[in-house]
């Protein structure tokens, strides 16, 4: 409870010193914030070239992310087909096939070579 009392308190004097300061501010005078010189940054900021160069770069990042998004569909396309014929020339388990035509004639060529040692 106490808390509650504490933090009622608190925004009771916020929203007064709030409300004191919102009541001071008509006081300032319009004629003097007008005699202000405008700066380089003020006159670039009010002119037409932020909105300009907005807008290139929005057409810019456009088309660069369409380009992006073909190129990534062509790669994608391509690693799809690449995996396709490696799975078509596999047994079916996306492995390999193993050719023991080559395994079996070196075995062959090592027993005649180890039989004509035997017989000399």
């Amino acid at each position: 409870m106490f808390q509650f009392i504490v933090t009622t308190i608190l925004m009771i004097s916020l929203g007064t010193i709030l409300y004191v300061v919102a009541r001071s501010l008509p006081r300032i005078k319009e004629e003097e914030a007008e005699l202000r010189k405008q700066t380089f940054l003020d006159r670039f900021v009010m002119s037409e070239i932020p909105h300009k160069v907005d807008t290139a770069v929005n057409t810019f990042s456009g088309k660069l992310c369409r380009k992006l998004k073909v190129s990534l569909l062509k790669f994608d396309n391509f690693l799809s087909k690449r995996l396709k014929k490696l799975n078509a020339e596999g047994n079916g388990n996306g492995k390999p096939k193993i050719d023991f035509s080559e395994l079996s004639s070196d075995k062959e060529e090592k027993n005649t070579v180890a039989d004509n040692e035997k017989k000399e």
